[in-house]
């Protein structure tokens, strides 16, 4: 068989299968030398770094060499192959042989390649080609890729090429690095100093070399090199997150926090453009306009733009990349530190804003114009085009601030309320009607009237005093409500409740931030029962005079106070009430010492007796006539056995008790108050009976009586009118007489 193949190859021309052993066996001994030689060589160039040009460029022909034979083997060997199927066990051998060679053939390939864009690299980065060189890098960076990817591959030159690589990359990052700082030169506060405005002064920013020699204003040729460069090294990020880092909180911030920053471009030929802040020493305001700042904003990003940014990195511009990474946090400054600031705190400005409106689109078109910004909306003009929520929301906050500082201000400054007085309340518009009323329907109106009217004095609130603050909080509630009026239905609802919830405020912060006020002065607690009656009195009303001009559903009944009109009731009643507690326990506190008018007969009873009265009478009362009555009643348990001491004492109650009665600050016009105290003091016309008992005689005390008749009759029971008598006088003929006639 084997002799028949022999004979059918030598007919046709063909190698015999000898030649063709012999052949790869050579080769095999060619490539294993050609192998030690360029393994030899790179080891002592990037080993143990020895000076080989010569030699290399040999070794690198001879690879060549190599190469091209083993091509031409490997063909011949493919054909023969395909061509004789009967022969393919006995070529397998030998075909497995030859990939072997091939592998290796591949590998020393890999090695020129490196060796290669290492060459080049070098020489780039002397050139200052920082693109080729960082073109080769990568290539270079491929082929120790490749040789990794070789599992048979066991060069012990391979981490030696691995360092090689990293310690030429670091060289190339660092000499990027280096032109970048020359070409970007910042100028920035000492860390030390404190940070605010005058601080920002000293910053500057200078961009070198930024004009072309034909004077167009376009990034320099070796600033776009370096630029490419690191982004094929995959550091331009990072390069230009330092840089928005260092922007942002350095110029563009500070021009937006200060009113008084502006940023000064001056250009220098071959030298650069400078940016640097100055303050405006005519500028008092304290924020700035958002036309302002959107046009300091600009001077930067512009300047930035033409010196700096108009670089393409592959299919985007480096201000693409720059505005990604500072668009957010700029924006979220303009928002809170401009934008907030100029929301309107009046209705009738809204108008007006839509100025602001345009011109924060006419900022973000500018900046999409430079490829700062992607997209047709942002936060910041989705912020500004909603101005009617954040005039609610602001005018809400400021409210509730305004409201608070006068629930916690002094009680003691007060008006004087007449049933006269009215709210000052505003000329509404009209409400919306779905038709015109019929002349009819009003002529039937006035038929049906009542003809009993209630009385002109109806839903009056009586005189007093209240305090300034509630009147100012009652006005600023009013005030609040005729912005609702007239705006959107979003708006109106936070109003509205906003003046619910000021109310409510009141309600939960007066009572526990003045409790001990309250407690302490009777004067105060009579103030905050006025309060509470005063806000009770138009919460009825409140709500009723706007409900019509609101939007839906206020209008259709939710609009109302009069839920809250109980609370506000029942609050300045209890506040009252413990503040009788509070003057009653100090009454009965200093009578005690009387020892209940016992034994008046006595000095020292006497004395203390007499003391206990003049404070009671001397003490500046500041409730209100209805309530004292209450107080003086407990003078009337009195029993005495000193007939003239006690008379004294009773009299002085007389005479003093009604000056407590002192509503006006005029002294003349008090004196119908205080001759009105038999009206509020139940017992008073008793207690003066009993006066003129304890100083009259038995003829006097009868003919008062006058048959159960007269004056002293009306006040006292005859068993009464006995005791006494029995207690004041002594037991003789006259005394039983009188008696007698007491019936």
């Amino acid at each position: 068989m084997a002799s028949f193949v022999t004979e059918v190859l030598a007919s046709s021309g063909k190698l015999e299968k000898e030649d063709l052993s012999g052949k790869i066996s050579k080769m095999s001994r060619k490539v294993e030398d050609t192998k030690e030689e360029v393994c030899d060589m790179i080891n002592k160039r990037y080993n143990d770094f020895l000076p080989s040009l010569q030699s290399s460029e040999e070794l690198m022909l001879q690879v060549d060499t190599v190469s091209k034979e083993m091509d031409t083997l490997k063909n011949c060997i493919e054909n023969e192959v395909q061509n004789v199927h009967v022969a393919v066990a006995e070529y397998t051998k030998l075909k497995q042989q030859l990939e072997k060679n091939t592998v290796i053939i591949t590998m020393l390939g890999h090695l020129k390649e490196f060796h290669s864009a290492m060459e080049e690299f070098n020489k780039a980065l002397l050139e200052k080609k920082y693109v080729d060189a960082a073109n080769r890098l990568e290539r270079a960076r491929k082929s120790v890729g490749s040789l990794k990817r070789w599992k048979t591959s066991e060069l012990p030159l391979l981490s030696a090429l691995s360092s090689e690589l990293t310690v030429q990359r670091e060289n190339l990052i660092y000499h990027l690095g280096d032109e970048w700082k020359r070409l970007v030169i910042w100028k920035l506060p000492s860390t030390k100093e404190p940070a605010g405005e005058m601080s920002f002064l000293k910053v500057e920013l200078k961009l070198s070399s930024a004009c072309s020699k034909d004077g167009e204003l376009k990034p320099p040729t070796l600033l776009s090199s370096v630029l490419q460069a690191l982004a094929i090294q995959g550091d331009l990020q990072h390069k230009i997150k330092l840089f928005s880092q260092v922007l942002l909180k350095n110029m563009l911030k500070p021009l937006v926090m200060y009113a008084s920053l502006s940023v000064r471009v001056t250009e220098q030929q071959g030298e650069g453009t400078t940016l640097a802040l100055q303050c405006l020493e005519e500028s008092d305001e304290e924020r700035c306009a958002p036309s302002k700042v959107y046009n300091k904003l600009l001077l930067v990003l512009k300047t930035l733009h033409s010196h700096l940014l108009d670089v393409s990195i592959g299919d985007k511009k480096l201000s693409a990349i720059l505005g990604e990474l500072i668009w957010e946090e700029m924006s979220h400054t303009i928002i809170h530190d401009c934008l907030v600031h100029s929301i309107p705190t009046n209705s009738s400005q809204l108008e007006k804003y839509n100025t602001v409106i345009k011109e924060t689109e006419e900022f973000e078109k500018s900046l999409k114009e430079m490829e700062y910004l992607q997209g047709d909306s942002t936060d910041l003009l989705k912020y500004a085009r909603d101005v009617n929520c954040h005039f609610a929301s602001k005018k809400c906050k400021d409210v509730i601030v305004a409201a608070r500082k006068l629930m916690t201000s002094k009680m003691h400054n007060t008006v004087k309320i007449t049933p006269d007085s009215k709210l000052r309340l505003p000329k509404l518009p009209a409400p919306s009607s779905e038709g015109k009323v019929k002349p009819e329907s009003l002529k039937e109106e006035v038929t049906m009237e009542n003809s009993k009217q209630l009385s002109a004095w109806s839903l009056r609130l009586p005189a007093c005093r209240i305090s300034e603050s509630v009147q100012q909080l009652m006005e600023l509630a009013l005030d609040t409500l005729c912005e609702a009026v007239g705006s959107s239905t979003q708006s109106a609802l936070q109003l509205f409740f906003t003046v619910r919830n000021i109310f409510q405020l009141f309600y939960d912060v007066v009572p526990t931030y003045h409790k001990e006020n309250l407690l302490k002065f009777p004067h105060l607690a009579a103030i905050q029962h006025n309060n509470c009656m005063y806000l009770a009195h138009h919460l009825l009303t409140l709500g009723h005079h706007f409900r019509n001009h609101l939007p839906q559903p206020l209008s259709e009944g939710v609009a109302t106070f009069v839920d809250m009109v109980p609370g506000f009731r029942k609050l300045g009643a209890q506040c009252f009430l413990a503040q009788l507690n509070v003057q009653r326990a100090e009454l009965l506190e200093r009578l005690s010492t009387a020892h209940n008018f016992c034994n008046l007969d006595d000095e020292d009873n006497y004395t203390a007796a007499s003391k206990a009265v003049r404070q009671v009478s001397g003490e500046k009362c500041s409730l209100y006539k209805k309530s004292l009555g209450t107080e003086l009643v407990w003078w009337l348990d009195i029993s005495s056995e000193d007939g003239n001491h006690l008379q004294t004492l009773c009299q002085t109650i007389i005479d003093e008790g009604p000056l407590v009665f002192i509503p006006l600050a005029e002294e003349k016009k008090n004196k119908k108050y205080q001759e009105e105290v038999p009206l509020y003091v139940k017992k008073w016309g008793t207690f003066k009976e009993l006066v003129i008992v304890l100083q009259a005689n038995l003829q006097e005390i009868v003919d008062r009586w006058a048959d159960s008749k007269g004056p002293l009759a009306l006040e006292f029971s005859s068993s009464e009118v006995k005791n006494l008598i029995r207690a004041l006088f002594q037991n003789t003929e006259r005394r039983a007489a009188a008696l007698a006639k007491i019936k």
